[in-house]
């Protein structure tokens, strides 16, 4: 396993409405029964795209103007509520790359992190802006940059902010600890075998 680094993320991107969505809307609970995240994509965002006999009630993932959008815009606060990692990933397991938000909740934010998928802020007008221009073509190519600091679309770019230890962990190849870990087993053998405790 080797792990990459993240300097930027490019595609087309949809906008998720409201403010203050928690992780038991982004993964309902019943869909928490897994043994790995494999398949949570199936569950993301369930209670608010379906109704209760499971047909589309129009939200904006399932609009096919948007189909394979790898760029989820949102509003402030986002992934608030409990500390399932599942919410993060059942995002990833969807094909979303990367987050552009108002805010984002401190686990949430972490979790993303962890699994290699950027959240970045920006000010609400800015998302705005960029919903508005993917709502006219929804085929426009949205490009997050973590090394400027930029998203660029078009003509338009604005500044995005996020904490630096993440941006660093993202930009040297250090966000996944579990792969670090594996990608040094011999080192962690040879440690523990030098130790006289283990």
């Amino acid at each position: 396993m080797s792990i990459s680094a993240i300097k930027q993320v490019s595609g087309t991107a949809v906008y998720v409405p409201g403010a203050d969505i928690d992780t038991d809307r982004i993964i309902p609970a019943r869909f928490l029964k897994c043994v790995t995240f494999d398949d949570l994509a199936e569950g993301m965002f369930y209670d608010i795209r379906f109704d209760s006999e499971g047909k589309s009630i129009g939200h904006p993932i399932d609009d096919p103007r948007y189909a394979g959008a790898s760029v989820m815009l949102v509003g402030p606060n986002f992934g608030c509520g409990s500390s399932r990692e599942h919410a993060p990933q059942s995002i990833y397991r969807c094909g979303f790359r990367a987050i552009i938000g108002v805010s984002f909740a401190e686990i949430f934010f972490g979790n993303s992190t962890g699994i290699g998928m950027p959240c970045v802020c920006a000010p609400m007008e800015k998302i705005e802006a960029l919903e508005a221009a993917v709502k006219a073509d929804p085929k426009l190519v949205v490009n997050i940059d973590l090394e400027s600091m930029q998203v660029t679309y078009g003509d338009e770019s604005f500044a995005v902010t996020m904490p630096a230890s993440a941006r660093e962990a993202l930009l040297s190849a250090r966000w996944d600890p579990i792969g670090e870990l594996l990608d040094n087993s011999a080192a962690v053998e040879e440690r523990a075998e030098a130790l006289p405790y283990v």
